[in-house]
């Protein structure tokens, strides 16, 4: 078995293994998920140290593609494909690390195994598989709770998801009917000629909408605000950190080597920019932490879809420079509102009785609202950069609708920063350790980062030009004639 597919696998399986081994120990259910997460951060480490970051490809079962499963591993989808475990090992439910938590450590199992496979999948039917699968662990995991809140929201997420799965398998459908093929290597050879027509940007927009559910693209990011604000902290901040970025890769991998059309990117445009003012709007109304914190996730990400639409490297420089600092900041916002959830009013002074928590989220506001030298400055400032080299008209409206959506950002954000520190007495429990802990290394990582940011910014360079080089991929991909990992 390939050292490509293992860390895919092994959650699988592991997530039917999970209940036995509760029936047989109960110290060992609760490790065994962490222990099998650890394994398989390891093996994608150790694989981008043995690549030294170059591409490689696997032909599972020795079957070449387009009639075998081919798993594709470059320094793009190997970062997405680590964060997975390694965030899901920070943000590991506290309730799977209890008795009769086997349940919930067989949903964090299926969804890490299958987003892994979203991150190294090179082909689009199993895309979608691995997107299903996702979907059915999140399910679960927002539902957990139990409460009447949560089924609610579960049942409005899982309407929505299940819209946008049809929608999705239309595409996937219509583009198997143009090209006989859906081999992202081989759908890159066919596009030009088979897939720029409107049927084509048919099944792209299938396919956004259909992939874009996860990402909290407008319009159906509807299920957001209820459940972020009712599942387990832990499971929005993952859904909100890891789940949206790996659907973003997805979108990012078709029109690098799909629909590199001045359409498809304009309609990224578009509704990215709309989810940046609805979303960023909304936070200004919410009155509840998780709400607002919801949908400030929308509106990020609505950047995060104006970063992809711009062409060229430059664009792909600002996808990945926004969405790693949404990948930080979100998890560790989501783990402060644990216990400072309720109407903003119960919030005054609670700073003053949790001085760290409050630095730590004073320090993520700063960053998220672009304050230099934070990192979350540089990550804006190359998509303003981006957006300004274009001529539309539309490219320079976006511009200023990021501009005034930082004013906006910045009142309500002040305006919670202000509440955390008034002279009023306030009554909110304390953080638990492990929350603060968690929020603190995401924090000092944020901080180690800015005396690095010129490396950063060349690391950065240096994985965009390598994920922006279609006929690199296709090489690595349809070039292998034996099983097993190509160079």
């Amino acid at each position: 078995m390939n050292a490509l597919a293992l860390p895919v696998v092994l959650p699988l399986l592991a997530a039917f293994l999970v209940r036995p081994a509760g029936l047989a120990s109960g110290s060992l259910a609760r490790w065994f998920g962490p222990l099998v997460l650890l394994l398989c951060a390891g093996m994608l480490v150790d694989t981008a140290l043995l690549t030294h970051g170059q591409p490689v490809s696997a032909n599972i079962g020795g079957f070449a593609p387009p009639l075998g499963i081919v798993f594709y591993a470059d320094s793009l989808a190997l970062l997405f494909a680590i964060a997975v475990p390694a965030f899901a090992l920070l943000l590991w439910p506290r309730e799977a690390m209890q008795a009769g938590g086997d349940r919930i450590s067989a949903l964090m199992l299926l969804l890490v195994g299958s987003g892994t496979g979203m991150a190294l999948s090179g082909d689009l039917f199993n895309l979608y598989v691995f997107y299903e699968l996702l979907a059915v662990a999140s399910f679960g995991l927002v539902a957990s709770s139990g409460s009447a809140r949560a089924w609610a929201a579960t049942v409005r997420y899982l309407l929505i998801s299940g819209f946008g799965s049809v929608l999705a398998l239309v595409g996937v459908a219509l583009i198997y009917a143009q090209t006989g093929t859906l081999n992202l290597a081989q759908l890159s050879e066919f596009a030009p000629e088979r897939l720029a027509n409107p049927l084509g940007l048919a099944a792209f927009a299938c396919l956004l909408i259909g992939f874009g559910v996860k990402a909290e693209l407008f319009p159906v990011n509807a299920w957001v605000p209820e459940v972020y604000a009712t599942a387990p902290k832990r499971v929005s901040a993952l859904l909100a950190g890891v789940v949206s970025k790996l659907a973003i890769l997805v979108v990012l991998r078709l029109i690098l080597l799909v629909f590199d059309l001045p359409e498809a990117r304009q309609s990224l445009l578009v509704l990215g920019l709309i989810g940046l003012v609805s979303g960023e709007l909304a936070a200004w109304r919410a009155r509840d932490l998780p709400r607002m914190l919801a949908f400030s996730s929308i509106g990020q990400l609505g950047l995060l879809f104006m970063a992809v639409s711009i062409p060229g490297v430059l664009g792909l420089i600002a996808a990945l420079a926004v969405a790693l600092h949404h990948l930080l900041m979100k998890p560790a916002l989501f783990l402060l509102a644990e216990r400072w959830s309720g109407g903003l009013e119960n919030l005054a002074g609670a700073g003053r009785k949790a001085p760290l928590a409050a630095g730590l989220f004073t320090l993520f506001a700063l960053s998220l609202l672009g304050v230099p030298p934070l990192p979350g400055f540089w990550a804006k400032l190359v998509l303003l950069l981006g957006l300004g080299q274009q001529d539309a008209v539309l490219a320079q409206a976006a511009i200023f609708g990021v501009l005034l959506m930082a004013v906006v950002e910045a009142h309500y954000l002040f305006r919670l920063v202000g509440l955390l520190y008034a002279k009023t007495a306030h009554g909110a429990p304390p953080h638990r350790m492990g929350d603060l802990a968690v929020a603190s290394l995401l924090g000092a990582i944020l901080v180690a980062s800015m005396p690095l940011l010129p490396a950063l910014a060349q690391g950065l360079g240096w994985m965009a030009h390598q994920a922006s080089d279609v006929a690199a991929y296709r090489a690595v991909t349809l070039g292998s004639t034996i099983p097993g990992v190509a160079p």
